[in-house]
């Protein structure tokens, strides 16, 4: 098994702080001897579509991010427990540690080759760094671009990477070491439109097989590195929606369903042949607002409707599936803690931010249109429509626009103009405990993820943050300076933090999952 390694290692001798990571499943459990359902398929039954393309970089789909996780390998892993957040497992690499401030050196386990036969080198790390830190990547998340990077490959097995150019300290690539799997430089050779989008090619567990439909087909690697897994193969299914998730996991044709709606956990509970596994997750649900276009290129009118949102209301229709945050962030990132002047329903406050803009009682004020999913997330339809009213009650004249999941994910990204509609419900799911995997990618004028919000303070206080020396001193900056300055001018505002609830055949029972939907199944029954 891999080795563990915590901040703490990070800390002798050099700042510490961390990096990039993604929602991410652990393979491990499907190794494990003791698995009940060895030689079997394992079919996944997935709330979310796929984009069609398989480049890692070229998304930021969680349905793709769990396939990843089956078929790729990375560096490392983050299995992100309540308890312990920033646990780091050593899988690709065996040695990650700080040469000084800009420089940090990565061993590599030997011996592991991708699917084609290619064997895994220290190419293939630099590779797939300097590409993936390309800013025309839709998945670029790396602390800085490609250019200001200069990545060293002394041997096969080592890896230096170098931030000086960049002038941010290296220790930022500690946790990134686990967000993006590791790509081979024969297939980044060939460019965004050659193989890497074509099919997955990695070192982990399973090979793609291919896409048939709406199942993506993946069968056992037995040259893993870790052992032949104990299932045959995983059928990943997208199934839109959730009653027959639920039905398929009773009448035994699913192995494991995830997002069940609050109402059917009692429903699936008393059938003794399911488990049900909840864990409050890294995913805070938002209203996200269209930054770049009016009314809401005002940070007064966004702060009107966070106060005219009642959150606790919305926790209660949400029941078993939601949990009250007070950040942008949930409470296992690094840095949380509720924030002061994060906006609390107080209509008062409403009025008097729309009549100081220009709008009172929200007279003048152009029709909204506030877009959402069913089928994916929880309860999304019926707390949209509490929302909405709550909204109009205050004079904002809003229609609730509700997709199933390709069509509302068509419409969720900020594009020129800022997007379709001018609020757009989602979540954002990331297996790190980094907090600028929100903070940065969100509301940092260089990424336009979803709200497109362009504001030089915030930009200068995100880099303020992540470039600090000490963990202890980015703590105290994001937590005094960086989120209220976010939280005085909202570009979206959290309205819970998700309750991840999965369910599963009993066999699978002794599967852990994580707070970023990591598995672990090293306890599953014999």
């Amino acid at each position: 098994m891999p080795s563990e390694f915590s901040r703490r290692h990070f800390m002798q001798g050099a700042a510490a702080a961390a990096a990039a990571g993604y929602m991410q499943i652990n393979p491990d459990f499907v190794i494990s001897k003791a698995f009940a359902q060895a030689g079997k398929t394992m079919t996944f039954l997935s709330a979310e579509n796929i984009t069609g393309n398989w480049d890692p970089t070229a998304h930021t789909t969680l349905s793709q991010k769990n396939i990843e996780g089956f078929v790729m390998g990375f560096l490392t892993r983050t299995p992100m427990k309540l308890d312990k957040p920033d646990e780091v497992v050593y899988e690709l690499a065996t040695d990650i540690k700080l040469l000084d401030p800009n420089k940090l050196q990565i061993k590599l386990r030997e011996g592991v080759v991708f699917h084609d036969s290619k064997p895994f080198k220290a190419e293939d790390v630099k590779a797939t760094f300097e590409y993936g830190s390309r800013a025309d990547r839709p998945a670029q998340w790396y602390p800085g671009p490609t250019e200001t990077l200069k990545i060293d490959t002394p041997d096969d097995y080592t890896v230096i990477v170098d931030t000086s150019k960049g002038g941010y300290p290296a220790h930022l690539f500690m946790f990134l070491a686990a967000f993006l799997p590791m790509m081979s430089a024969k297939d980044i050779a060939a460019g965004p439109g050659g193989v890497l989008s074509q099919r997955l090619n990695g070192t982990g567990p399973f090979k793609f097989v291919e896409q048939r439909g709406n199942s993506t087909v993946m069968v056992a690697n037995e040259s893993y590195f870790k052992g032949k897994p104990a299932i045959a193969g995983i059928n990943f299914n997208f199934v839109g929606d959730s009653t027959t998730r639920m039905l398929s996991l009773m009448n035994g044709q699913a192995s494991i369903v995830e997002r069940l709606e609050p109402e059917q956990v009692d429903t699936v509970k008393a059938n003794p042949a399911i488990h049900i596994n909840r864990v409050v997750s890294v995913e805070n649900k938002y209203l996200w607002f269209r930054c770049s276009k009016p009314p809401f290129n005002d940070p007064r009118i966004r702060l009107a409707a966070c106060h005219a949102i009642n959150r606790d209301m919305i926790l209660e229709v949400l029941g078993s599936a939601g949990h009250a945050s007070s950040n942008f962030i949930s409470p296992v990132k690094f840095g949380y803690f509720d924030l002061p002047n994060y906006p609390k329903f107080d209509p008062a406050k409403c009025q008097a931010l729309l009549a100081e803009a220009g709008f009172p009682k929200g007279k003048g004020l152009p029709p909204l249109e506030y877009i959402t999913s069913v089928g994916f997330y929880p309860k999304t339809k019926e707390y949209g429509e509490v929302l909405t009213a709550m909204l109009n009650e205050q004079g904002f004249n809003v229609s609730l626009t509700v997709l199933e999941p390709a069509a509302w994910n068509e419409r969720l990204y900020h594009r020129p103009g800022g997007g379709p509609g001018h609020m757009v419900d989602c979540g954002w799911s990331t297996g790190s405990p980094e907090p600028d995997l929100i903070l940065r990618t969100h509301f940092h004028s260089t990424s336009h993820r979803i709200c497109g919000i362009e504001d030089p303070a915030i930009d200068a206080s995100l880099d303020k943050e992540r470039s600090a020396p000490t963990l202890e001193e980015r703590k105290k900056i994001l937590q005094t300076e960086t989120m209220p300055l976010i939280a005085s001018k909202m570009p979206a505002l959290s309205l819970f933090t998700s309750v991840m609830i999965h369910a599963m055949q009993k066999d699978y029972a002794g599967l852990f999952i994580y707070p970023d939907g990591s598995m672990d199944a090293s306890k599953s029954a014999a």
